[in-house]
């Protein structure tokens, strides 16, 4: 995941920061914990690895599986933002926690860690969440990343060779050979595993943007395996389709998103219904709450004094997803439920805004 927009300007801060513009925390905010910077690692001209150290008191929590990400909590210039970011470590093999970060034209997390995180700063972060993992099948894994999208398919892809006996193929798309991170690293993942492990770079300087054309290729006789997709929006599309074309069943096809609308400037969808009151199902107990026009079902729940489930609040991660039994809602962003998801009733709630004058949704 990338450099996710949420932003807020009231609320605890949450990040001391580099030498310049540090701001002391005396205490993380409720469910956050500070993670102690040990390493920042250059992997290209824009991005870097973050190699962080989890208190051992917090350890369990920290607990991770391959694909997973941090909800991060940050200040930048007096302004608070929520940023999502995949793991690139595998928790196979037993090396400390790490995020990569590629540096986003205009975001200010992204351009902040890059330019500013050093060893010694406290980074406050959410327990690893997603659900872009490895299935326990043991089919061979086929993988598409474009640009940063590589970062949770790395750890896909290394916990699944070294765990396993399984075989793995990565289509990974770059601009140019300059931009390819974990460029070394892959090169060892192929020696280390070359009778399971197949990687074919594709450069747009060299080729064009990847084709639908390409996608076929590369998955020629790859039945029964699972497929992993992530990466701009654009690259996924065009993976998506030539994967359906290929006939692959959609349980078998893991979508990540990272390249998301600024949810924080989108305006609710227009509605003309009137909802009166939002009925909230929470850990077994139900709650009534009147609803105030322009508000999402999370921050109804919050009115409601719930501790409804949430992460990046940006409609990506899919942590606060909730199932609607009663009336309709529509969502502002969706980049985490696919449309059997949202056929069965699954919404975002921290982007659904109901549509009907009563509403009831179950937080499962």
């Amino acid at each position: 995941m990338g450099d996710h927009h949420s932003t807020a300007n009231a609320g605890p801060a949450t990040v001391t920061g580099g030498a310049a513009g540090a701001v002391d925390m005396a205490d993380a905010p409720e469910g956050f914990v500070p993670l102690r910077v040990k390493h920042v690692i250059p992997e290209t001209r824009d991005a870097v690895s973050i190699v962080l150290d989890v208190p051992r008191g917090s350890a369990a929590r920290f607990g991770y599986q391959a694909g997973q990400f941090l909800t991060l909590l940050v200040r930048v210039d007096g302004r608070e933002y929520r940023r999502c970011y995949s793991m690139s470590s595998s928790p196979a093999v037993g090396e400390d926690l790490r995020i990569t970060v590629k540096r986003d034209r205009g975001g200010a997390v992204s351009n902040w860690l890059n330019d500013t995180a050093a060893p010694g700063d406290l980074l406050y972060a959410l327990p690893p969440q997603g659900r872009f993992v490895l299935n326990d099948t043991g089919r061979d894994l086929v993988a598409f990343a474009g640009g940063s999208g590589i970062t949770p398919v790395f750890s896909l892809l290394r916990t699944a060779l070294v765990s396993g006996t399984r075989g793995a193929r990565l289509f990974y798309a770059n601009r140019n050979r300059d931009a390819v991170i974990f460029d070394e690293a892959l090169k060892t993942l192929e020696k280390r595993h070359a009778d399971r492990f197949v990687l074919h770079h594709h450069l747009d300087d060299q080729r064009g943007f990847a084709t639908q054309a390409d996608i076929a290729a590369f998955v020629e006789n790859t039945d029964g395996a699972d497929f992993y997709v992530c990466g701009p929006n654009e690259f996924m599309d065009t993976v998506r389709t030539a994967l359906g074309a290929a006939g692959v069943p959609t349980g078998r096809l893991h979508i990540e998103h990272f390249d998301v609308t600024d949810v924080a400037a989108a305006a609710p969808p227009e509605t003309d219904a009137v909802t009166d009151e939002v009925t909230i199902v929470l850990d077994g107990s139900t709650t009534t709450a009147p609803y105030y026009a322009g508000n999402t079902l999370l921050q109804t729940a919050r009115m409601a004094g719930l501790r409804a489930p949430s992460s990046c609040e940006i409609g990506s991660c899919g942590t606060c997803m909730g199932r609607l039994t009663q009336g309709s809602a529509r969502m502002i962003n969706n980049d985490a439920l696919d449309q059997d998801e949202v056929d069965d009733g699954w919404v975002l709630t921290c982007q659904a805004v109901p549509t009907s004058p009563t509403v009831r949704v179950v937080y499962e």
